[in-house]
C-alpha cells in the first residue's frame, strides 16, 4: 500500500492553504466544536473529541500517512498560520485510485470561501502527487453550506449511494458528490473564461 506522501510546504492558493494537522493545532480544534455544538453531529460522532483524543489521534497521525490509510491536513488563512478548520483525507482504495474527504470550517471562518477552495486545493494534491483519479464527499443532503461549498469546487452530485456505497456503511439518506481531474480541470476553464476581459466584454 502506497505511502501518503508528504507536504514539501503548506499548499497554497493565496487565499487558503493546507498543511498537516499538528499538536498545536488542538486548541483550535476544541474550540470550533464547543462554538458548533452540532459539529460532531454532522461528522458523524457521538460527542466532541477531548483534547486527550485529539492528541492520541494526531500521535497516530504520522504512521496512517505512512501506510496510505489517513491525512489530516489543516485549513489555514495566510498569512496566518492558524487551524481555520480540518479537511480528511480518509477510505482510501488505493487499488481504484479514490479517496473520501471530510471538510469542517470553523464557526468563526465561514461564508469566507475557506472550503471550496481547501476542497480544491486538496484534489489537486490528491490527483497530481497521490496519484488519485477520484475523490468523493459524502454529506447530509441538508447540509446546504457544504454542498454549496463543494459543488462551487467543481463537485458534482451522484445522488443516493449505489450498492458499492451501501456495502461501505454509506446511508441512503446522504448526498453522494465526487470530483474526477477532468472535472477540476473544466471548473478551471470555467473560472478562468469568468475573468477574462473577453467574458466581460
Amino acid at each position: 500500500m502506497p505511502a501518503i506522501p508528504p507536504l514539501p510546504q503548506p499548499l497554497s492558493d493565496d487565499s487558503v492553504g493546507l498543511r498537516f494537522t499538528v499538536e498545536r493545532d488542538i486548541p483550535e480544534i476544541l474550540i470550533a466544536y464547543q462554538d458548533d455544538p452540532q459539529l460532531h453531529i454532522r461528522l458523524g460522532q457521538k460527542r466532541p473529541p477531548s483534547g486527550a483524543e485529539l492528541g492520541q489521534q494526531l500521535e497516530a497521525a504520522t504512521a496512517k500517512r505512512a501506510q496510505g490509510i489517513r491525512a489530516s491536513l489543516a485549513i489555514l488563512e495566510p498569512p496566518s498560520n492558524d487551524c481555520r478548520g480540518e479537511l480528511t483525507v480518509q477510505e482510501i482504495d488505493w487499488d481504484h485510485a479514490r479517496a473520501s474527504l471530510g471538510i469542517w470550517v470553523a464557526p468563526g471562518a465561514r461564508d469566507r470561501g475557506l472550503a471550496r477552495r481547501a476542497l480544491r486545493l486538496a484534489a489537486q494534491w490528491l490527483f497530481d502527487a497521490c496519484g488519485l483519479k477520484r475523490v468523493g464527499l459524502v454529506t447530509d443532503p441538508d447540509n446546504r453550506p457544504m454542498l454549496r461549498a463543494a459543488r462551487a469546487a467543481g463537485f458534482l452530485d451522484e445522488g443516493v449511494p449505489g450498492s458499492d456505497g451501501r456495502e461501505r456503511g454509506i446511508p441512503e439518506d446522504t448526498a453522494v458528490l465526487s470530483l474526477q481531474p477532468r472535472d477540476l480541470r473544466s471548473r478551471e476553464a470555467t473560472a478562468g473564461a469568468e475573468r477574462s476581459p473577453e467574458s466581460r466584454a
